[in-house]
């Protein structure tokens, strides 16, 4: 692993255990015995499992941040801009994980709010227990993911699961929620990939056009169409329109 994939590595696991010390209700690290009180009276040996399950949770955060977020779509299309361009590796990774990121706590802001609010801070004051709080924290998640995914991706996991047609998106499991929410936003940003191309693939028809209408057989498209491309890019203003079309696509 090269020294640029593991500074990304790095990068991509401490904004996981962030979100995730939010998202997830974990007990505040600095507690030297490590003991989490629940306010339910319990201690002693609840303790052990309450380290078990924080371990876990930290575990997880990489996954939480990608799969369960707004994250998976604000990456891929920052990708797909990248490769329309051509620019190899520019902006580079670093950059395009980081405004990733960045974009994803913007969007993902009220309901990060709305469980700190309903979750977090009634289990910090002992109000609620540590699997309360978990079932709580996972109520927001689940309206937001309820919001974006095709109805056809969910029936799909909930007809393999053979469950019970669920009466509102609370009582969709989250294993046939989270699946179905990744393909919905896979398929979303494909779709806004596939926009993005076209005005840059009408570039590279038109020098290549050219070039082969002045017998510049030899001389690499890309090579030409470049410039003109980043030129484009700049005049239409193409990070402001991208970064506010992501914004808008979650309403």
């Amino acid at each position: 692993m090269n020294k640029k994939m593991l500074a990304l590595l790095v990068l991509f696991c401490f904004a996981g255990l962030a979100f995730s010390s939010i998202a997830f209700a974990a007990d505040p690290i600095p507690d030297i015995n490590l003991s989490i009180g629940n306010g339910g009276g319990e201690a002693g040996g609840s303790s052990t499992i309450s380290i078990i399950l924080l371990l876990t949770v930290l575990s997880l955060a990489p996954s939480i941040l990608v799969l369960m977020t707004s994250f998976t779509r604000i990456v891929i299309v920052l990708g797909f801009v990248r490769t329309s361009l051509g620019t190899q590796q520019m902006p580079p990774n670093q950059v395009l994980i980081g405004l990733s990121l960045f974009l994803t706590l913007f969007v993902m802001a009220p309901t990060i709010g709305e469980i700190n609010q309903t979750a977090y801070q009634p289990y910090a004051r002992g109000e609620i227990t540590q699997m309360q709080a978990l079932e709580q924290a996972a109520v927001p998640l689940k309206h937001f993911m309820g919001e974006h995914v095709h109805e056809k991706d969910l029936k799909l996991f909930l007809d393999f699961s053979k469950a019970e047609r669920p009466e509102g998106i609370d009582d969709t499991p989250l294993t046939a929620l989270i699946p179905a929410y990744v393909i919905s936003e896979l398929k979303t940003a494909f779709t806004m990939g596939f926009i993005i191309f076209i005005p840059f693939l009408v570039i590279d028809m038109v020098i290549a056009s050219t070039l082969m209408a002045m017998g510049m057989m030899m001389l690499p498209p890309v090579m030409i169409s470049l410039p003109f491309k980043i030129l484009l890019f700049i005049l239409v203003d193409g990070w402001y329109l991208v970064v506010k079309g992501l914004l808008l696509s979650y309403g």
